[in-house]
């Protein structure tokens, strides 16, 4: 009898110890779980693991950066249109009164080019002399208004042209010569440095 109460006594003790290991052990899992969070994040991107911008998880495409630019000043943008459509009439014949292609001169080519920007001017040189502002022919820049007096013995204004070029002392003028039409001419040119009287600025 005292054998089988030995017996028992035994199982009973072996039974509590092993109970009380597994909860030990379950409770160092779950401590030893919790002491390492990180483990747990399974979609973290490490920089190293990123290859190329598309797989960010995240936009980062770079933006498009727009340059500041120069913007030309209205008054330059309105002397090219007049410019350019001055040269429409390059080779034209000269023609007294002409205004047209069929025949050009002078005051007639730029009182037509100047017109097609809203731009009215009398329709002599003589007379265009008086409108604007004067200014040194250092000074002269595209659609600037260029005055000769082509007469002999006479310091009277009879030509005009419109300056084309203007840079570092170079200045060329487009205007309808008497013999050759509508033409570009240089003011380095000797017979048109010595019959130049006045430029002028009307835009």
């Amino acid at each position: 009898m005292k054998k089988i109460a030995l017996a028992l006594l035994l199982v009973i003790t072996f039974s509590s110890c092993n109970s009380s290991k597994t909860m030990v052990t379950t409770k160092s899992s779950t401590i030893k779980s919790e002491s390492h969070p990180i483990k747990q994040v399974s979609n973290l991107i490490l920089p190293t693991q990123v290859n190329s911008i598309e797989q960010l998880p995240v936009d980062l495409t770079p933006i498009s950066l727009t340059m500041k630019s120069e913007i030309p000043k209205p008054s330059e943008n309105r002397a090219h249109r007049i410019i350019d459509y001055a040269f429409a009439f390059d080779g034209v014949r000269y023609k007294r009164g002409g205004t047209t292609k069929d025949g050009m001169d002078c005051s007639g080519l730029v009182v037509t080019t100047f017109d097609k920007e809203n731009i009215s001017l009398p329709r002599s040189s003589r007379d265009m002399a008086l409108t604007g502002n004067s200014i040194d022919l250092k000074q002269v820049s595209t659609g600037d208004l260029l005055f000769f007096a082509t007469r002999k013995n006479s310091k009277t204004i009879s030509h005009v042209g419109i300056v084309t070029t203007a840079r570092d002392g170079f200045v060329e003028f487009i205007h309808a010569s008497t013999s050759n039409g509508v033409i570009v001419s240089n003011m380095a040119e000797k017979y048109w440095y010595f019959a130049f009287v006045q430029a002028r600025r009307v835009i």
